[in-house]
């Protein structure tokens, strides 16, 4: 057993859609354990930047061309990355969102959100299986949501999806763990990133949302650091098929019982 159950270092980690936010989040925390990285973006020119930030670190990062829509995308990106080596941990993180009331919602909509959060992850993890299933090791980190446990009016596909992550996550760890393979959902709460910025421009929602979160703060990016490597390690070698929220509480329910009293010093 390693010393440090930490220790990502030998290791090659996968993670798609990390041209911004918490793609390249999850990179860093993984590199600066030890791994060598395979970020994916529909435009292999965006990764770029993140390429040169990642061998700053010391580690290496080969980028690859994904678009999670597109069955051949897939196909070809997962035999590009077998040529690059043994992939030991997948982040699946490429996602999106449409937010609109549920009588709003177009069928393009729907399909955007469902064909890219839930059923892009489940043949990106189909494929990278298929190449973990002969080492008997693998590590899946499929990124879910709060709303993997709880629904948010105004996100109805993107609430279905993420619950789809969490179903899917269960399925793929009784199927696999025999092979090695452990399949865990990181479920974030709310954090601010490039596809819901504009919310927290509006201070009284923000003012509303802290008030529903126990720890009184919306989510840090680095805040998903630990997490994310404990899934990646041999840290978390007996866990799978299981939802870890890191949402400040928000999804203890948040809704008081009580008059709200102060604490006391």
């Amino acid at each position: 057993m390693a010393e440090n159950l930490f220790d990502l270092t030998g290791q090659l980690a996968l993670i798609t859609g990390a041209s911004r936010g918490l793609g390249q989040y999850f990179g860093r925390a993984l590199a600066r354990a030890g791994a060598d990285l395979i970020i994916t973006s529909r435009k292999k020119a965006d990764l770029a930047p993140f390429v040169t930030e990642i061998e700053a670190l010391g580690r290496k990062a080969h980028p690859l061309e994904l678009d999670v829509r597109d069955h051949e995308s897939i196909l070809t990106m997962s035999a590009a990355a077998e040529q690059i080596g043994q992939v030991h941990i997948l982040v699946n993180n490429a996602g999106c969102n449409v937010r609109k009331p549920a009588v709003d919602v177009t069928w393009d909509d729907y399909n955007l959100i469902l064909e890219t959060n839930l059923r892009g992850s489940f043949f990106v993890a189909q494929q990278i299986a298929k190449q973990m299933i002969p080492h008997r090791y693998g590590r899946i980190v499929n990124i879910g949501s709060v709303t993997s446990v709880f629904g948010f009016a105004g996100l109805a596909p993107y609430t279905a999806s993420r619950g789809g992550i969490r179903q899917l996550t269960m399925s793929l760890a009784d199927e696999w763990g025999r092979d090695g393979i452990t399949v865990n959902c990181l479920a974030p709460g709310w954090f601010q990133t490039a596809q819901n910025k504009v919310l927290y421009e509006n201070q009284e929602w923000v003012d509303y949302l802290v008030d529903r979160i126990p720890l009184k703060r919306p989510g840090e990016p680095h805040d998903l650091d630990g997490a994310v490597v404990f899934l990646a390690s041999e840290a978390s070698r007996y866990i799978t098929g299981q939802t870890l929220l890191v949402d400040g509480g928000i999804s203890t329910g948040a809704t008081r019982a009580t008059v709200q009293l102060a604490s006391k010093s």
